[in-house]
């Protein structure tokens, strides 16, 4: 692999990651990844990468060449997932001089659902947790 060849998306992270040896394994003492990998593949399993695979990326890359986005858009598009203009609106750089007007973003949104994986559904931790140990003890 070459060095900085280009950008990555958060899928071919975590794919590099798993080629390595991370996983979801609590003893995580096996495998050579470091301590602050472990934290990027941690994050990078409650995001939309861990429902990807590069057959989609490549299929969503090609589909967006009729909006004419730029590479850094789709790339972010595909990292985010954006499910509405709200969420979009950031990602495109000057989309009415470009010609990217409402009807184009709803295009974009169509093709994200179409296309790409809805994110992982991740039960929230910490506070919840918290939260019904203290109603545990006031029992």
């Amino acid at each position: 692999m070459k060095a900085n060849a280009g950008t990555l998306t958060n899928f071919e992270v975590l794919d590099l990651l798993n080629s390595r040896g991370a996983s979801n394994d609590t003893t995580r003492v096996i495998a050579p990844i470091s301590t602050s990998e472990y934290k990027v593949y941690d994050y990078l399993m409650e995001t939309p990468a861990c429902t990807q695979t590069q057959e989609i990326i490549t299929n969503f890359s090609d589909q967006c060449k009729y909006f004419k986005l730029a590479k850094a858009e789709i790339l972010n598009i595909i990292n985010i997932r954006p499910s509405s203009t709200v969420n979009l609106a950031p990602i495109l750089e000057e989309p009415s001089e470009r010609g990217i007007d409402k009807k184009a973003k709803e295009g974009i949104l169509k093709l994200v659902e179409a296309l790409l994986p809805p994110p992982p559904i991740v039960e929230a931790r910490g506070e919840n947790e918290e939260e019904e140990t203290e109603e545990g003890e006031q029992s």
